[in-house]
């Protein structure tokens, strides 16, 4: 089982950034692909950024050029900067982890972190 914890939510004005993190723990796993979502109040979780394992990006294209997705030193932890926030950038986001599919004995299993708040004010 892998556990994700993440952190550096807040309150930050427009134009404002802030950093992301999220931190995979458990044991004998791989890590396939990380990614971010996030969900407003009474709309559907949206897919923000994924890092491949061999470190392909993608970005949805509201914050292409704005968030960046990386990966750190210790490989288990992966960040989104956000920078120009605006406030339609408000939301819960999740963090979210794809492990195995390198060998047909591990499948893939997928994780989600518990959701940080980012509150954007114009």
């Amino acid at each position: 089982q892998v556990q994700l914890v993440e952190s550096g939510g807040g309150v930050v004005q427009s134009g404002g950034s802030l950093r992301l993190s999220c931190a995979a723990s458990g044991s004998n796993f791989a890590i396939n692909l990380m990614g971010w979502y996030r969900q407003s109040p009474g709309q559907e979780r949206e897919l923000v950024a994924t890092l491949t394992h061999r470190g392909t990006t993608t970005y949805q294209d509201s914050v292409q050029g704005r968030f960046t997705i990386s990966r750190g030193n210790a490989k288990n932890i992966w960040y989104l900067q956000m920078s120009s926030l605006q406030p339609e950038d408000t939301a819960v986001y999740y963090c979210h982890l794809r492990t195995g599919g390198f060998i047909i004995e591990s499948p893939y299993k997928y994780y989600w972190g518990q959701g940080t708040q980012v509150t954007v004010s114009s």
